[in-house]
């Protein structure tokens, strides 16, 4: 199978840049694979690739010629924020190639693309027919201009039906699935397929034993990191936290006057799970509707047990006292019953919470699992769009 990836690289390497990598390289192994990726740029030539974002013929030009030289039997698309835009979806229809479309995010939905704002779940967007209160509270990074040529670049290519081209999307979770059937997005659930992410095996050099607890990930509101410091600081518990962002300066500056709150900075795969096997729980306290937390996956191919946010997938992927627990981030007094609950469980309980989690971790988002679902997808996709052609 000759399989043509389209993805646009955010300035700053996240989630599903990895996740995109990480599925890139298991296809190559038995599939010939080609990659359009794009980058986001800074400065004029950031402002310029955004403001070509609705209808950008550059792009699309570029990705034709790639067909071309390529000669792809299908075509996955992850990201088109915002270097790429959709146009080029329009273009690829009439040459006939099937397309599907990973959806990472919610930016489909709402220009927030995480359903996020002023500390709390935004959902108005989701059943709007434009989200003018999302553009009112400049939802995206603060900003009038971003968040109105985003919800723009979408309603239009919504209005044009470009998305119908679309001949499957792939979410992450039921969860996710779920909200795009309730919102004016406007597909057929048919064309919508789940299948979740997966993270590599990393096998532990050295575990490091301790009674922390471990957070990993960005240094982003959203992700509830402060809250989560602000709670633990009447703790006497342990925290190790793995991870850069945006908060990293407020990060530290707790860290430096908590003595029970170790921030670590960026470190490589290899020294977080050493880290992590020898914990306790890993701890998620995100304040948003995630797709898939890669922190979560970790952990469990580690048979770490998770005490996580009450929100949102979370409440699927973590089922208290089978693969960890579950709090309220917005109460303070949720988090520190849930840690003491947590320590006051019997080893034994939380030896049989630890082999749950492992076993989650065999079942559900393993490799070679959920590679064999990707290849089902895209089977299915050619066979239907076989028929069509007959």
């Amino acid at each position: 199978m000759r399989i043509l990836i389209i993805h646009n690289q955010y300035q700053h390497l996240g989630g599903e840049d990895f996740v995109m990598k990480e599925e890139m390289e298991a296809l190559e192994k038995d599939h010939t694979v080609a990659l359009y990726s794009p980058k986001n740029k800074k400065g004029l030539a950031g402002y310029l690739q955004y403001l070509c974002y609705p209808m950008n013929w550059k792009e699309t030009k570029q990705i034709a010629k790639k067909i071309k030289e390529f000669q792809p039997d299908l075509i996955h698309i992850h990201n088109l924020h915002y270097g790429l835009g959709p146009l080029f979806i329009l273009h690829v229809k009439k040459l006939g190639i099937p397309m599907c479309m990973t959806l990472h995010n919610f930016r489909l939905l709402c220009p927030s693309a995480t359903l996020f704002y002023d500390g709390n779940i935004f959902l108005d967007s989701i059943t709007a027919q434009f989200p003018w209160r999302a553009i009112k509270l400049n939802v995206l990074e603060n900003s009038l201009l971003k968040t109105f040529w985003t919800s723009f670049t979408y309603w239009i290519h919504k209005k044009r039906g470009t998305f119908n081209y679309i001949d499957r999307f792939i979410v992450l979770s039921d969860f996710s699935k779920r909200l795009f059937e309730r919102s004016t997005f406007g597909i057929a659930m048919e064309k919508f397929s789940v299948k979740p992410n997966f993270v590599q095996e990393i096998k532990v050099s050295e575990i490091i034993p301790s009674e922390a607890f471990v957070y990993i990930g960005r240094l982003s509101e959203e992700k509830g990191i402060l809250p989560l410091l602000h709670a633990w600081k009447a703790t006497q518990h342990e925290l190790k936290i793995f991870g850069t962002g945006p908060l990293q300066k407020e990060v530290e500056l707790i860290a430096e006057h908590s003595p029970n709150i170790t921030y670590y900075g960026f470190q490589n795969k290899q020294v977080i799970s050493n880290h992590l096997a020898g914990s306790t729980a890993a701890i998620v306290p995100s304040l948003c509707y995630e797709s898939m937390p890669l922190a979560v996956l970790e952990a469990f191919a580690l048979a770490v047990p998770v005490l996580a946010s009450n929100i949102g997938i979370l409440t699927e992927m973590v089922v208290p006292l089978k693969t960890g627990m579950l709090f309220d981030p917005h109460q303070h007094s949720s988090l520190i019953q849930t840690l003491s609950a947590w320590k006051e469980l019997a080893p034994q309980e939380k030896e049989r919470i630890r082999e749950n989690c492992r076993a989650e971790f065999l079942e559900k988002y393993q490799k070679g699992m959920v590679m064999n679902q990707l290849i089902g997808i895209y089977e299915e996709i050619l066979s239907s769009s076989q028929h069509k052609k007959i």
